[in-house]
């Protein structure tokens, strides 16, 4: 159900003597029993009317004898006698055309084509189908500009977004998440970290709204420089109940590994270039370490609600249970999932209320992924039980007396399940809205939002005394958290909306207030062994933050033609000092639809052609610390007191902080195109942006003796961004027997630094960024290039194209090779980020798909690298390690480490899901049912040697690879 009010247009005639009855009804989607806000509703052969609702409601005077009839875009024209009825359920066909609904904005809802910023918005029907474990991946790949990256295979993991890359380096660069009004807090939570949107149900949002530009996105203000994703879950309705079902069940299988050496390869490598110790280490077996730590994984995830009315008000209720497997054995997530919204009106439709609470309860078990490293690497020829007694009967490197050697790699089956960490996550969130217009002046609406969420989040880690992973401190036993997460939210504003006859034109402004505030809190916990000794400690902590803002836009329309939009944001933070805790972010916007002007409008091929428009200034201050403007002192932990006589006192140590600490924000330009053809049937739009992100919230090096720390947060710098987006949608055939619908995207987008010191005549520097292998960085910030370029060597080759070892390019022509020599090579952000998405009906039959593809974009081989070396296959004199298959190419001694030869080209083609619907339809009078076969991740395309093209912060080093998924679901309607 698409939310908001599409068109309020009432017509009043003459009613004919005759018998005047009140109507009520609901009109829905014939099939998907969706709602329908928004459509018309006439008495045919008149003016007389009205529109549904939000809900998809209408009431209505008029004759027993009357005929309806009932229209909406994108939907077949239905007419229903009346007959005497006073309550009616009327199901709409879709007609196959583009929908020019009603979508969520910030702080309301606007027309879609009245928008004038980049705006895309996604219904439930569009949604990618399957084992969906987080909302955000229900629109990968369907949205331009916008990039989405699970960070890993396993079903406890989050992902990562990105909205037109994102404005920022140091500081966050995650959009800004509303759901249903309440701004939610970025980040993780204990038991739960980086994937706090896996506590919503998927299966209860029934739209996403994306906002690109700054012009849509500065009513967010301090918040918005990285996109706004706005979620809409979904509501009760007037009518008769209605009971949907769903389940779905699949299985789980790994895919492309780290290509290691096979265990015959391995032992000729030993065998042959060996020495005599290392031969001795060789064994009899043929173990498959691969096979023994992955499995293939069932998970399933069941649905159930029911909407209607209950003593005329509207609610809808929903429960879900998702019990998901890793392939990774031990790996495994559960969540129960509870929604209840109920959306009361009172005085004539003059005061609504909706109240919605949201609660979730998600049990983890995580499986210890270091033993990804041991399935590569374990030598292949021994078996993975020892036969005897000690470290739980698997086979470990010992030394001569029998204790585990210190950094040798340990048996991952052991890794697995000799390590039980568990944890338990709840949430709850709660929201209460009120609309209320004003009975004087029946244009101006008065809302109010609360809202509050909680959640908190405790674990427990146990490993055993005699596990080799903790056998020198004698294991693991002990407890973390709870953590305790709340935010809470106060929005109030008042709308005033207009249609001005006398000048064709159409007033819309609101004005409005916000509070919100966080807390979270930590105890003090201990890390213990199973002797109860303490092994490590933390703090506990107290961390709060508010945002007060007062913000006000006006949207005004001429003649339907001309479109203004202005907006202006006013932010105060508590992380900032009193100088600097405001920021006002202004934005305009202009639109101009083409297709109203009378040397267009005869053109029956042209549905819509409008051009837009916008700049506006947005900020950020998430991704930091709440105290950092302020002298903090923190008191030593266990092993850092100081020793006075026979005391033992616990010290304070000064933090680093910047007094003058103040807003990180962003400038932006967009330009953009609306296009329709064929009453919509092949839509589409373009933009162009520019992005200026001053005073980059950055960590940079602190000069000698400035501060408490060499590196310090603070506002240093400049990125600028620019970008091209296309989407286009299509629906080339449709008819009773046959629908084919098309959908594609494309995103071309660059990022510079302009400037990252803190003195304007300091020299260029490179700030070392990314992951780390063995200390060594791979990738650089500079001024003048690309954020995180890996920052490497340049290989040489010999004759016949092999590697020379050791041998790398005199870059700067000194005649030496050193760290002068390390030059830019590249980056992981890919140049073009394309999405498609195709659908293909034949009677009660569709066969859908969703592809995505990334060019451009390179991925440093740290398997490869880390593995490659022949030094790599003995780290100490009790151990063999597996090598990587590049070995037998480069036949490299040691490890390259900052070769660019590891660095490749990682452009890929995805198939992200296939799916096969078929719809039942009624198989009982008033029972519907629905099946599905789906397979996700089907196949990548891409010519990158590693486990996966696409992998966080560009390094693939010991990847937890994506599953490959075949499922099939159920649904059921009545």
């Amino acid at each position: 159900m698409s939310p908001g009010i599409l068109i309020l247009l009432w017509c009043v005639t003459t009613m004919v003597n005759a018998q005047q009855l009140t109507v009520e009804g609901t009109v829905r989607d014939a099939k998907t029993g969706e709602t329908i806000p928004g459509a018309t509703v006439l008495i045919q052969g008149t003016t007389q009317g009205t529109v549904t609702d939000v809900n998809g409601s209408f009431i209505l005077n008029l004759n027993e004898s009357d005929v309806l009839r009932i229209s909406y875009i994108g939907y077949k024209t239905l007419e229903v006698p009346v007959n005497g009825q006073r309550k009616l359920v009327l199901e709409l066909e879709p007609d196959v055309i583009s929908f020019d609904e009603v979508v969520v904005i910030g702080y309301g809802q606007q027309r879609k084509g009245d928008l004038t910023g980049s705006v895309a918005n996604v219904n439930s029907k569009d949604f990618k189908k399957g084992i969906i474990s987080t909302p955000e991946q229900l629109i990968n790949g369907k949205v331009s500009g916008v990039q989405i990256m699970s960070n890993s295979g396993s079903p406890t993991s989050g992902s990562t977004i990105r909205i037109r890359g994102g404005a920022s380096l140091n500081a966050s660069n995650d959009p800004l998440i509303v759901l249903d009004g309440v701004p939610l807090e970025p980040g993780g939570i204990s038991g739960n970290s980086g994937n706090f949107l896996s506590l919503i149900n998927p299966n209860d949002i029934e739209s996403m709204t994306v906002l690109k530009d700054a012009s849509s996105t500065a009513i967010y203000g301090s918040r918005a420089s990285n996109g706004v994703i706005l979620i809409t879950t979904k509501k009760g309705s007037q009518g008769a109940l209605q009971i949907n079902a769903s389940t779905t069940h699949s299985l789980q299988v790994k895919t492309k590994l780290a290509d290691m050496l096979s265990t015959e390869e391995f032992r000729n490598v030993v065998e042959t270039q060996g020495s005599v110790a290392q031969k001795a280490l060789l064994g009899d077996y043929n173990t498959d370490w691969n096979d023994e730590i992955f499995k293939i994984a069932y998970g399933t995830d069941n649905n159930f609600s029911m909407s209607g009315t209950f003593k005329d008000i509207p609610f809808r209720f929903s429960t879900g249970y998702f019990n998901q497997d890793g392939i990774l054995k031990t790996d495994n997530v559960k969540r129960m999932t509870g929604n209840l919204s109920v959306s009361p009106s009172f005085f004539d439709e003059n005061l609504k209320l909706s109240v919605g609470i949201k609660g979730s309860l998600n049990k983890n078990r995580f499986a210890n992924t270091d033993a990804i490293w041991g399935g590569a690497t374990y030598n292949p020829t021994i078996p993975v039980y020892s036969g005897e007694n000690d470290f739980g009967g698997y086979n470990e490197a010992i030394d001569n007396n029998g204790i585990p050697v210190t950094s040798a790699v340990l048996n991952p089956v052991g890794l697995l399940k000799q390590n039980e960490s568990t944890s338990r996550v709840s949430r709850i969130i709660g929201n209460f809205d009120m609309d209320y217009i004003m009975p004087f002046l029946p244009e101006l609406k008065f809302h109010a939002t609360l809202g509050y969420d909680y959640a908190q989040g405790e674990g427990k880690v146990y490993v055993p005394e005699t596990a080799a992973q903790f056998y020198l401190s004698n294991g693991r036993d002990y407890e973390y958290g709870p953590e305790k997460k709340e935010n809470r939210l106060l929005t109030t504003y008042l709308n005033y909306n207009k249609d001005l006859e006398s000048i064709n034109s159409t007033l819309d402004v609101t004005a409005g207030y916000d509070y919100q505030y966080w807390k979270s809190t930590t105890p003090y916990y201990e890390e213990l062994n199973v002797l109860g000794e303490v092994q490590n400690s933390s703090a506990a902590t107290d961390q709060r933050h508010a945002l007060i803002s007062y913000y006000g836009r006006i949207n005004y329309s001429l003649a339907t033609k001309y479109m203004l939009t202005a907006t202006i944001r006013r932010d105060g933070t508590s992380r900032f000092s009193d100088a600097q805790r405001w920021g006002t972010f202004p934005s305009v916007a202009l639109a101009w639809r083409l297709s109203e002007e009378p040397f267009l409008s005869n053109l029956d091929i042209l549905s819509n052609l409008k051009l837009r428009g916008s700049y506006g200034v947005t900020g950020q201050q998430e991704g930091i610390g709440n105290y950092n403007y302020i002298p903090v002192y923190t008191i030593s932990q266990t092993g850092a007191q100081y020793i006075f006589g026979s005391d033992i006192i616990n010290t304070y140590r000064p933090e680093a902080y910047v007094a003058d600490l103040k807003w990180e924000t962003t400038k932006a330009w967009n330009y953009g195109l609306d296009f329709g053809f064929f009453n919509n049937r092949f839509s589409g739009s373009v933009d162009y942006y520019t992005r200026q992100t001053e005073d980059l919230l950055a960590t940079v090096p602190s000069p000698a003796g400035t501060n408490f720390d060499k590196n310090i947060l603070t506002n240093v710098g400049n990125v600028d961004s620019e970008g091209l987006e296309v989407s286009f949608n299509a629906i080339p055939v449709a008819n009773n027997d046959w629908t084919w619908e098309v959908s594609f995207n494309a995103a071309w987008q660059k990022q510079k630094i302009k400037n990252l010191s803190l003195s304007e005549d300091a020299e260029i520097t490179n700030t070392s960024v990314g992951p780390t292998i063995d200390s060594y960085y791979f990738q650089v910030l500079t001024e003048g290039y690309e954020p995180y370029m890996f920052y490497v060597y340049h290989q040489l080759y010999d004759e016949s194209g092999k590697p020379i070892e050791g041998a790398f390019a005199d870059v700067n022509n000194d005649g030496l090779i050193n760290s002068k020599d390390l030059y830019r090579y590249h980056s992981p952000t890919p140049d073009y980020i394309l999405g498609f998405s195709t659908s293909i009906r034949y009677k009660d039959w569709t066969l859908s798909t969703n592809l995505r593809a990334n060019i451009g974009n390179y991925v440093y081989n740290g398997m490869a690298m880390n593995t490659g070396a022949f030094g790599t296959m003995s780290y100490n004199a009790y151990q063999l390690n597996n090598l990587h298959s590049s070995y037998l190419e480069t036949g490299f001694q040691s490890r390259q480490y900052l070769s660019d030869y590891y660095v490749e080209n990682a452009s890929f083609l995805k198939m992200d899901n296939l799916v096969l619907d078929y719809n039942l339809g009624e198989i009982f009078p008033g029972f519907a049912v629905n099946a599905s076969a789906m397979v996700q991740n089907v196949f990548t395309i891409t010519e990158y040697t590693g486990v996966d093209p696409e992998v966080p912060n560009g390094m693939d080093l010991s990847f937890y690879p994506r599953p490959r998924i075949f499922s099939l679901s159920l649904g059921l309607q009545f």
